[in-house]
């Protein structure tokens, strides 16, 4: 049985394409979705507290 080959420098590094790849992942799918879910929850969460302290003014 042989042993699998080495790494080499040049195939433990991630290509170009790769990198470009994870870049548009996360600045254009991951991040947004992210900073609205965020936003969303921070809402959320003031206004259940406004809901709990009975604070609406009514």
């Amino acid at each position: 049985m042989n042993a699998p080959p080495a790494r080499t420098a040049d195939t433990a590094a991630p290509t170009r394409r790769f990198e470009g790849l994870v870049f548009f992942a996360l600045s254009i799918l991951i991040w947004p979705f992210l900073a609205v879910g965020m936003v969303g929850a921070y809402g959320f969460s003031v206004w259940m507290y406004q809901i709990l302290s009975h604070s609406g003014g009514m």
